[in-house]
């Protein structure tokens, strides 16, 4: 999210979008996506797979 403040804006304007800036922050909880990917492949050896390709 952007938030624009042009030049000249009144300072209690800005400190209000400043404030719903930092309420609206998305949450950083991991245990959100914990258990979300199902995938065959074992991880471990994709990961070495990849940084083969690079040689």
């Amino acid at each position: 999210m952007a938030t624009v403040i042009k030049k000249g804006t009144p300072k209690s304007e800005v400190l209000e979008s400043i404030r719903k800036a930092v309420q609206s922050k998305p949450s950083k909880e991991i245990t959100e996506l914990a258990g979300t990917l199902k995938s065959k492949v074992d991880p471990l050896e994709y990961q070495k797979k990849i940084r083969n390709e690079w040689k």
